[in-house]
């Protein structure tokens, strides 16, 4: 059972400079979005699983937020007042598929693609919010809101300008620098100070 049952899972794409240099692109001029289906959530101590239609599946730790009301057309100015809470999510995704196919629906889409949890930290101070990586142990990745290139009011603006967020909703708000691939027997964690660590083990496909 995983701590959010949203209608829908938007995600941020390239909102963290160093990481869209990483992986040779350009910084957008407005956010990109792309989605998550409900199907690929799973929850803390639960296992990532590779698909055997991928050979580069690599973690993206992020921010979590989780939409608390309704918001259609909601200013910046207003957007926090919308927020439920902060949790940790990591934006599971096969690199391979996400480069061949020209779309990001099959490569971010897999079962168990999208990890979330400890908790859904409310009365959190949403601009001293950090986000910590580690892969077996060893950090690998740091960000900091203060590192976006879209701040999470702008987001909420820009997205519920585009489709009506409702309660529950879950908004992943891009990764820092430091994606690396993920194999069979790893642990990957997603920590964000003052709301919880997310732990995930990692296995291969074992179905026919």
């Amino acid at each position: 059972m995983t701590v959010v049952q949203p209608s829908k899972i938007v995600c941020v794409g390239r909102n963290y400079a160093a990481h869209a240099r990483e992986l040779g692109n350009e910084v957008p001029k407005q956010p990109l979005l792309f989605l998550k289906p409900s199907s690929s959530l799973i929850g803390p101590d639960e296992a990532i699983v590779i698909p055997r239609a991928s050979q580069q599946v690599e973690y993206e730790s992020e921010i979590g937020v989780v939409i608390g009301r309704r918001a259609r057309k909601v200013s910046a100015a207003d957007a926090m007042d919308f927020v439920r809470g902060f949790t940790c999510a990591n934006d599971v995704t096969a690199r391979d598929l996400q480069k061949s196919d020209g779309q990001w629906g099959r490569a971010k889409g897999f079962d168990t693609f999208c990890p979330v949890g400890p908790q859904v930290a409310e009365g959190v101070d949403w601009t001293t919010l950090e986000v910590i990586g580690r892969l077996n142990g060893s950090e690998r990745q740091r960000g900091s809101v203060r590192d976006m290139i879209f701040p999470i009011p702008v987001l909420i603006e820009y997205i519920s300008g585009i489709m009506t967020l409702e309660a529950g909703d879950l908004i992943l708000t891009g990764t820092p620098e430091g994606v690396g691939k993920l194999a069979p027997g790893d642990l990957v964690e997603v920590e964000i100070p003052g709301v919880g660590i997310l732990r995930n083990t990692v296995r291969g496909d074992g179905a026919p």
